[in-house]
């Protein structure tokens, strides 16, 4: 992979961070980067460790996150404010790297994250992909 291949694979991750909610594929995202679709879906894992699909989803999980902490929205407003179309899909994925429903994290309190910083707060609250560990704080 060359350094221009990372200029343009970074073009294309910054489109998700920023457009998150937007309907993305890869299609749009590989012309974002200049690539063939099946050559920006390779590349992307191998300069990221994951799907461009799975790290669109990790974006819209935390701001989803974000939103239902909020509590003035509800998970189907949710669902379709960070560009998921289907609420079901939504809540499966949200499960899944969040560890409960989005219902469940809505009902929970959150008072005891209010005052931590928000960029600390979204290092500590990021979902956790593929059954991954967190890392251990101390040394």
């Amino acid at each position: 992979m060359t350094p221009q291949d990372l200029v343009h694979l970074r073009r294309a991750r910054d489109t998700m961070d920023r457009d998150y909610a937007e309907p993305l594929d890869v299609p749009a995202l590989a012309r974002a980067a200049l690539m063939s679709p099946g050559h920006f879906s390779r590349s992307f894992r191998a300069a990221f460790g994951e799907t461009p699909y799975s790290y669109l989803m990790t974006r819209r999980i935390e701001r989803a996150k974000a939103l239902l902490r909020r509590g003035d929205l509800t998970v189907t407003e949710v669902c379709f404010e960070v560009g998921c179309t289907s609420l079901g899909s939504f809540s499966s994925r949200f499960t899944e790297l969040v560890g409960e429903s989005p219902s469940a994290y809505r009902a929970r309190s959150h008072e005891q994250g209010a005052a931590i910083p928000a960029c600390f707060a979204k290092i500590m609250t990021r979902p956790v992909r593929n059954g991954e560990a967190k890392l251990p704080l101390g040394p």
